[in-house]
């Protein structure tokens, strides 16, 4: 599996990006999958409901299954956080993964960046920025990419990870 990643502060529109390009690579043919990296807590599941409550109980994981989808919710009391590399390994077998945050993981991304955040860019600092994605021009030796111009980052990920 190819491995690509959007990185870039809170706000800057990287799930928006994201959403609006994965109909492009699928159109493409190209059999697409998701990581996202949320930095808090979160819940799937709704709270009274029997999967919540066999959770709550102690379950270290629970699968939910349907005839329309499952998802496996494994719960870490206590371990650490796993590293995209672990994640990786429970993905079923596509052509793209689509990494949203892990700003600091080596693998190849685009930064995505809005000057109104008011935020800095990881560029330079992070090799591994191989394209910028903002809503203004920026000059940095990369390839880069106005936010609305989806057909062109769509390209230049196709291109960079010898997709089609």
């Amino acid at each position: 599996m190819k491995v690509f990643g959007f990185a870039g502060f809170s706000g800057s529109g990287k799930t928006t990006l994201i959403e609006r390009l994965i109909p492009l690579l699928v159109a493409q043919g190209i059999r697409v999958s998701l990581i996202k990296h949320a930095h808090h807590g979160f819940d799937l599941d709704q709270s009274g409901k029997d999967s919540h409550r066999l959770r709550s109980a102690g379950a270290k994981e629970v699968f939910l299954v349907s005839n329309q989808r499952w998802v496996l919710m494994h719960e870490l009391r206590g371990d650490p956080e796993p590293t995209l590399e672990e994640q990786l390994e429970h993905m079923s077998p596509c052509d793209l993964v689509l990494v949203e945050g892990f700003k600091y993981t080596p693998i190849p991304k685009i930064e995505i960046h809005r000057v109104a955040n008011n935020k800095p860019l990881i560029y330079p600092e992070h090799p591994n920025v191989v394209a910028l994605a903002s809503d203004v021009a920026i000059e940095s030796g990369l390839p880069w990419f106005h936010l609305d111009d989806i057909q062109a980052i769509a390209a230049f990920i196709m291109k960079h990870q010898e997709l089609k």
